[in-house]
């Protein structure tokens, strides 16, 4: 059999099925997919490959999803911390992006935010922001897989002046992304508390946008005390009354949620984006994990923003994830680390309509591909490597990244990116906005 590259590795975890994890096994590679998963020597006989990769103390398997980003938002590290959700953003993240946003910003800080993403193993994004048209066009030349929320607001900003302006820019958008392979998009509703119920209703009714929508739900419970002051209701009831409770929703945080709700999630088929470290340091709430999961609710894993995580490292979530599941269950059983790996993988292709192309290592699927070296220190000895995985080894762990079968992270290298040219970018930004006084 004549393949592209042919990977041997000492352990592969494909996802799928549940509760493998193959030994000395290698995965060949074909114009961009997965053309074979079989035994090393049956690979070694009989696979000849343009390149051969030995990974012989590694664990391979699929991409890490980050099912909730805002990647422009990287040039905003740090610029305010240790503040609650709604002063972050009123006083803070708000006047700097009105003061800062613009195509040149959002392609500089994708930009950015996709090599921190390459180095950590993610390989799909889910992206809310302005100017979507530039993250897109990033994620494009570079080689990223990307799914680019066409953000919707009642306020004026930098994008467009009101509603009908966002939707009109929401159409354009997705028009001209029709044939990128590795973009889709999703319109993306900010959240409860900045888009009124005849906005929601319009995009529902835009058959020229996605059905698919990404918006912030139930965050905090100031949110959900703000909607029951304003509307009668609680905001989840408000995206049911508009019709936006079912199938394709990613409802992301979910920190504040009751018993019925969880069932009504579970009913409608939506989907829970788990954002922990984001929610932890705003003190917005803690998402009930395992309650959804016992429900049946499909949960996905995202970092949520540089601004307020302060990072985009995937394999530090889930970690995070597992702990603070735990803890919050008062089970030591609870959020196990199979769950919380198949959060970040399989789970978060589910929620973003992507299963059928990525999240597990299955013959025909995109070659969305990572390794991690388990040799190190830190995760030695090795007795069961999916609990390394979320226990122990780091993002610095991340050897290689092949995304549609291009190897986007080699030995630790980034080859489609120039990390000088990003420092630069990155120290000039600083430079401005620190000027300003923002």
């Amino acid at each position: 059999m004549q393949v592209d590259t042919l990977i041997h590795a000492r352990w592969i975890l494909p996802v799928e099925p549940t509760g493998t994890i193959l030994t000395q096994h290698s995965l060949a590679i074909r114009d961009g997919h997965i053309s074979a998963l079989l035994p090393g020597t049956e690979a070694r006989a009989h696979c000849q490959a343009d390149q051969v990769i030995e990974l012989p103390q590694h664990l391979l398997m699929p991409g890490l999803v980050n099912a909730h980003t805002h990647s422009p938002m990287s040039l905003l590290r740090g610029i305010a911390d240790d503040l609650p959700l709604m002063p972050w953003l009123q006083e803070h993240i708000w006047p700097a992006e009105a003061r800062w946003v613009s195509a040149q910003f959002v392609a500089d800080g994708t930009r950015l935010a996709i090599a921190e993403m390459i180095r950590s193993g993610t390989t799909c994004f889910n992206d809310m922001y302005f100017f979507p048209d530039a993250t897109a066009q990033v994620a494009a030349e570079i080689g990223m897989r990307a799914v680019v929320g066409l953000i919707l607001l009642d306020a004026p900003t930098a994008w467009a002046t009101d509603a009908a302006g966002y939707l009109a820019q929401a159409q354009t958008v997705h028009a001209a992304l029709h044939d990128e392979p590795l973009i889709t998009t999703a319109i993306a509703p900010h959240a409860p508390y900045t888009v009124s119920d005849a906005l929601l209703r319009d995009a529902i009714a835009h058959h020229a946008l996605p059905a698919r929508v990404h918006m912030h739900v139930h965050e905090t419970a100031d949110e959900v005390q703000d909607s029951l002051t304003q509307y009668g209701m609680r905001p989840l009831q408000r995206l049911q009354q508009s019709g936006l409770l079912h199938d394709q929703l990613l409802a992301v945080h979910m920190t504040q949620l009751t018993g019925a709700e969880i069932a009504q999630l579970a009913t409608t088929g939506a989907h829970v984006v788990h954002c922990p470290e984001s929610n932890m340091k705003l003190a917005a709430g803690a998402c009930p994990v395992q309650q959804l999961l016992t429900a049946g609710v499909n949960i996905a894993l995202g970092t949520d923003s540089a601004a307020s995580n302060n990072d985009l490292d995937m394999l530090g979530e889930c970690r995070t994830a597992a702990l603070l599941g735990k803890h919050v269950a008062q089970d030591a059983q609870a959020v196990d680390a199979e769950q919380v790996v198949r959060m970040a993988t399989i789970n978060g292709a589910r929620a973003l309509g992507l299963a059928d192309q990525i999240g597990s290592l299955q013959p025909g699927k995109a070659a969305d591909v990572i390794a991690l070296d388990l040799g190190q220190p830190a995760t030695q000895p090795v007795y069961h490597p999916l609990s390394h995985l979320v226990y122990s080894a780091t993002r610095n762990q991340v050897s290689d990244v092949w995304i549609a079968g291009q190897r986007q992270l080699a030995n630790g290298q980034l080859t489609h990116l120039d990390i000088s040219a990003l420092q630069t970018q990155a120290a000039q930004w600083q430079a401005r906005i620190s000027s300003s006084g923002t």
